[in-house]
């Protein structure tokens, strides 16, 4: 179903004036089986849209939080090979749309022609490369949009009106909005200025627009609901109760409990 099925989403938590909730993470870490299992857990608990984080050696976009868990995530076997895996496995249960949140190099690696049919064939829905521009992976960009998965650009505050519509022309499913110009996990985040422009981002877009980098409450999630803003990713947030359990079950139970959390405070409870 690919695109469809984000497209879907949007359009049936938009009608029921909903915000989507994306929940990011690291596969692998502290194992992929771990990852697979709490993959299933933010589902239930609530999430919308889930963000499976390739790990890499080199995650320039990201804060030490989940360079640490890529690093971890790498020793214990997670690639973009067991994102796949988790993929499928998600598939055979729910009908949550997968996002392949990956950087440019583990692309390479696995061949760039190859990734986007065997990512359809898993059961994912788009790609998210966090170090691709949008004037670069012609090869990558056409071969999705000929499997029919989404291309979701990223955009940041410092991004100019001519980036933008490259990102446009190139992108679609949804627009990721950076809300700091830093790496994930950024505390000093302002949810009320990041919402004012993803809002008026989603306006130029024509497409939903999701907020992340420092969303890691409650309390934030409210401010990004009262907004109206189409959605936010969650993931620093995620990784850090993961990494603070001591089992499986631990895990499980850390990541239903702050994606239950993060739901209500989007749904207004």
């Amino acid at each position: 179903m690919t695109i469809e099925r984000i497209e879907r989403t949007f359009q049936t938590l938009a009608a029921a004036k909903k915000t989507a909730l994306v929940v990011y993470l690291c596969i692998g870490d502290p194992s992929v089986q771990d990852s697979e299992a709490c993959a299933h857990a933010a589902i239930e608990a609530g999430a919308d849209i889930l963000e499976l984080g390739v790990p890499f050696s080199d995650p320039t976009a990201d804060g030490h939080v989940i360079a640490a868990a890529a690093y971890r995530a790498i020793q214990s076997g997670g690639s973009l090979r067991s994102a796949l895996e988790v993929t499928r496995s998600v598939r055979k249960r729910h009908e949550t749309p997968v996002v392949l949140f990956t950087y440019y190099n583990p692309i390479l690696a696995f061949g760039e022609e190859r990734l986007p049919g065997a990512l359809v064939e898993a059961g994912g829905d788009a790609l998210l490369v966090v170090d691709l521009p949008p004037e670069e992976g012609q090869a990558l960009r056409q071969k999705a949009r000929a499997t029919e998965l989404a291309f979701v650009p990223l955009l940041a505050p410092t991004s100019d009106e001519s980036r933008e519509k490259e990102a446009f022309a190139s992108g679609s499913g949804f627009v990721y909005y950076v809300s700091v110009t830093g790496v994930t996990g950024s505390a000093q985040v302002s949810m009320s200025e990041a919402t004012k422009r993803a809002n008026a981002l989603r306006e130029r877009a024509g497409l939903p627009v999701v907020v992340g980098f420092g969303i890691d409450s409650g309390e934030k999630a409210r401010v990004a609901r009262a907004a109206g803003v189409s959605g936010i990713v969650v993931g620093t947030a995620v990784v850090k109760v993961i990494a603070a359990a001591t089992s499986t079950e631990a895990r499980v139970a850390a990541v239903k409990k702050l994606v239950g959390e993060l739901r209500a405070a989007l749904d207004g409870a």
